[in-house]
Parts: structure tokens; C-alpha cells; sequence
């Protein structure tokens, strides 16, 4: 339970933490932090210690940086590897054209001719299995977490 009160003294805080409450916001306050105790009080109630990205049978522990096999093996991953693979994982299913994830890895300036791209899917498709993402010819790659 997260209170919500335009009351801020600081045992007007105490008093509602101690009553049971998770959380306790004066008004006014930011939607951002607003959200974020939401998140927080989600993620302690659902026994979850970290944040984990979930498609099919690999997940991606995002506090930890690294993705998690069907089998509980733990797979560490590169920083590019893992903004790459969570990238995937955020659009399942989806054709996400070599321009598409340049662009989310990389700044403006970045050769937009380099084969960097194709150099991380290789490696993704390595350490969880040629299957998770599919080549679509002339138009990008496709992720498939159930195919893992």
C-alpha cells in the first residue's frame, strides 16, 4: 500500500509507515516517483530481487546484465550483447531492420555501412542458440524467444 497524503510532517511519515503502509507520499508529488514506488512495491510483493525480462524460456536479469537459459544457466553478456538482446527481447516477433538497431545502439555519427550488427547477432545467437533469432532477408532480424 503506498499513501498518498497532502500530510509530509515527518511523524505523519513514520505514523503510516509504521501502520502497514510501503510507501508514504506528500503531495505534491512526481508521477516519475510516483511510478517508480509502484514498481517497487510490484516488485517486493511478487518475491522478485531483480528485474527480469522474460520471453519464452530465456530470461534477462536487468540488474545483473545477463541472460538466464531455460536450465538456469547463467549466460554473461557483453554491454552492446545485452542492450541488443533486450532490445529484441522488448519487440518479440517483430522484423527490426540493421538501421533500426544501429540506431538504437549507436549515436548519429555512428558508420551506418559497419557490420558491427551482424558481428552481435552472431555472438547472441552463439551463447542462446541459432534459433532465437531468425534472419529475414533484405529486411532485418526477427526475435523468437520460444524457439530457443
Amino acid at each position: 500500500m503506498i499513501v498518498l497524503t497532502a500530510r509530509d510532517a515527518w511523524h505523519e511519515r513514520v505514523d503510516g509507515l509504521k501502520a502497514g503502509a510501503d510507501d508514504y507520499m506528500g503531495k505534491p508529488f512526481h508521477t516519475e516517483g510516483l511510478l517508480a514506488c509502484i514498481h517497487s512495491v510490484l516488485r517486493r510483493n511478487s518475491g522478485h530481487k531483480g528485474r527480469l525480462l522474460e520471453a519464452g524460456a530465456l530470461r534477462l536479469d536487468e540488474d545483473r546484465q545477463l541472460a538466464v537459459l531455460d536450465d538456469d544457466t547463467e549466460v554473461h553478456l557483453t554491454g552492446t550483447e545485452f542492450r541488443l538482446l533486450r532490445y529484441f527481447m522488448r519487440n518479440p516477433d517483430k522484423v527490426l531492420s540493421k538501421a533500426r538497431l544501429t540506431e538504437h545502439l549507436y549515436n548519429e555519427e555512428f558508420d551506418r555501412a559497419s557490420n558491427l550488427i551482424e558481428v552481435y547477432v552472431r555472438r547472441l545467437r552463439d551463447k542462446l542458440g541459432q534459433e532465437c533469432i531468425r534472419t529475414q532477408r533484405g529486411q532485418g532480424y526477427v526475435f523468437d524467444g520460444e524457439r530457443r
